[in-house]
């Protein structure tokens, strides 16, 4: 007899439709599980096995052959141990004569024959119900993160026996409540107001998250560059619901919103400087998502940006051009989205002191060169805006003002997306930062004053074109934090002192 299931894998954060075929024959007993399957899709003979004796069902003792189908496309992970289970009941008669399993099935069986979560839930019900699927049969630590999605009908399974009584009319399974998805408030651990001076630096970190622009914080140690890397979060803009929707679709292929539902507030990561280039970019034997995904519509905290191995801070020139990345290796190949915020810290030299006003730094101008010269010229011009941080003094520590607090400049910050949204609503973008050429000289076009000094600019500082057009942007970018639309000026001006390494060291540092 022959039994059919509807399941689904995933190729990158897109899927593809599984049929799992279950042919049972005559003949001396076997178990074989076809359609190149990886080591965890073989392993699911002996869970599948011991999970339907554990249920109450007969494991036949038969010549039993599992197709996942098409035989072209790897499969991967304990997704389909579940729809395996319930096709070789089928194929054996042990759920009627013609059951109905109209719904697609995933989930990974326990020797006792419960369900657990899987990864990767809400891309592969997202790829499905765009082909047409509306019922699905999902673990029950599952279930919540994909009631998100509108339009389908989820049937939270916490066991094998329980959905095989629903296949056969004993019982039924009630279907998961629609989720209604909504932002939610938090305390952050840093706010602005508790970041004391540096009013340049939070100027610099406003405007880099109002208009999506890289920035770099260069200071010496103890001036407060990685507290305000950490204060970020409490002033970006809050998630929409297409937003979270894509960032929770990338978590749940690592397995990290297993029994959480939906991801809430942006990301914030900050690797480590031993990081490797697979952990930042992405990669592993099944391709997939690093830092750089990870982090998509939010942050990536680099702290001690030197630090970094070359061939890690290279990797990031192609992402922070378009946007993506494609992880290509033997096993598979795979396309992550990675839209985010890059803000690095470093020190001026090796010592830490070069510029200080308290300690005298140590290192000769060659060593100071040779530091800054790890960060190439490609990716500098890709850092939109770089500000020094200069050392705090005493008044500015014992001030007992407070300064302005995060959620007024997160007001601001928001007001600006919004009118970037506004603006871009026919160009399928989002901030200034993702403005193409065209676009600038739409929305950028200086005049004559403020045409002389970029011209100045370009020939002192030996600036790109690529850090050229950035400095456009982050103008056009300052100009609606201030509630502008015409660029003036003064917000040229700002946008050019913030390329802080070319103005100090030249191209070549």
């Amino acid at each position: 007899m022959l039994s059919r299931v509807k399941s689904h894998g995933l190729s990158g954060i897109g899927g593809f439709c599984v049929q799992v075929e279950t042919d049972i024959a005559n003949g001396l007993p076997a178990f074989e599980i076809v359609g190149l399957p990886d080591a965890a899709v073989k392993e699911s003979r002996e869970r599948v096995r011991a999970a339907i004796k554990n249920a109450g069902y007969i494991f036949p003792a038969a010549r039993i052959t599992v197709n996942l189908a098409p035989a072209d496309m790897r499969k991967e992970g304990a997704v389909y141990d579940l729809p395996v289970a319930l096709s070789i009941l089928g194929a054996s008669g042990q759920l009627g004569a013609n059951p109905k399993m109209e719904f697609v099935a995933f989930g990974e069986l326990g020797l006792d024959g419960g369900v657990r979560a899987i990864a990767g839930v809400l891309p592969m019900v997202i790829d499905a119900f765009g082909k047409g699927e509306t019922v699905f049969a999902v673990p029950l630590g599952n279930a919540e993160e994909a009631a998100y999605v509108e339009g389908i009908s989820v049937l939270p399974v916490s066991s094998l026996a329980e959905l095989c009584a629903h296949v056969r009319g004993e019982q039924t399974i009630s279907p998961h409540p629609t989720e209604c998805w909504q932002g939610s408030e938090t305390r952050y651990s840093t706010d602005f107001s508790e970041i004391k001076g540096q009013q340049g630096a939070k100027r610099a970190a406003e405007i880099a998250v109002a208009g999506g622009h890289n920035l770099l914080l260069i200071g010496t140690p103890g001036a407060g560059k990685t507290m305000l890397a950490r204060a970020l979060p409490s002033i970006l803009p809050r998630l929409t619901y297409e937003e979270s929707l894509e960032i929770t679709k990338i978590h749940s292929i690592t397995g990290a919103t297993k029994g959480l539902g939906m991801v809430r507030e942006r990301p914030f990561r900050a690797p480590h400087h031993g990081a490797s280039s697979a952990a930042l970019v992405g990669g592993g034997n099944h391709a997939m998502p690093g830092e750089i995904s990870l982090a998509h519509y939010g942050v990536l905290f680099l702290d001690e940006l030197p630090e970094f191995r070359h061939d890690v801070l290279e990797a990031l020139r192609q992402p922070l051009e378009d946007g993506f990345i494609t992880v290509s290796r033997a096993a598979a190949t795979a396309t992550y989205p990675a839209e985010f915020v890059l803000v690095a810290a470093m020190n001026p030299c090796p010592c830490g002191n070069y510029g200080s006003r308290i300690h005298p730094c140590r290192c000769s101008r060659t060593q100071i060169e040779k530091y800054r010269g790890r960060i190439s010229g490609p990716l500098l011009d890709r850092i939109d805006i770089q500000i020094e941080m200069p050392e705090v003094g005493f008044g500015e520590l014992s001030d007992k003002s407070g300064g302005e607090p995060s959620s007024e400049v997160r007001a601001r910050v928001e007001r600006a997306r919004e009118r970037q949204r506004e603006r871009f609503k026919n160009d399928g973008i989002l901030v200034n930062a993702q403005m193409n050429a065209r676009l600038i000289k739409q929305y950028c076009s200086p005049d004559k004053a403020s045409e002389q000094l970029l011209q100045r600019a370009y020939a002192e500082l030996k600036l790109s074109a690529r850090a050229y057009q950035r400095i456009l942007k982050v103008a056009r970018t300052i100009a609606d934090v201030e509630g502008l639309e015409q660029v003036q000026l003064s917000h040229y001006a700002e946008a050019i002192q913030y390329r802080s390494l070319d103005a100090n060291t030249g191209r070549d540092a």
